[in-house]
């Protein structure tokens, strides 16, 4: 199974996750020339800007230490652009998943990243 294909079947687990917490799935895999966001989610009238990262084993690491400082000032930018393209003036958060193995399960999740 292609990378790819692995990155699809995580962000749908993840979007799953935020559908079973109560969340709306906004928009998956929105893209302008200069970034991207895994999944945009709502609940209770905030925002989550959600990076997704999947790991197939654990002697990967964490998939969450990979979200360092650049990748949050990349996020950051990215939530930017689309609150601006989409005129939003509600509360938003930077949020992360963590998928992990063949079965795709959530192993982590931070609600706010900000």
């Amino acid at each position: 199974m292609s990378s790819v294909s692995n990155g699809r079947l995580a962000e749908s687990a993840a979007a799953g996750f935020l559908m079973y917490k109560g969340c709306e799935i906004i928009a998956r895999n929105w893209r302008t020339r200069e970034c991207e966001i895994d999944i945009i989610a709502q609940r209770a009238g905030i925002l989550y800007f959600c990076e997704v990262k999947y790991r197939k084993t654990a002697l990967q690491g964490s998939g969450l230490a990979y979200i360092t400082p650049k990748k949050l000032q990349q996020m950051r930018f990215a939530a930017r652009q689309w609150l601006a393209v989409n005129e939003w003036r509600g509360s938003y958060r930077l949020s992360a998943i963590e998928v992990s193995g063949p079965e795709f399960r959530i192993t982590a999740a931070i609600a706010d990243i900000s």
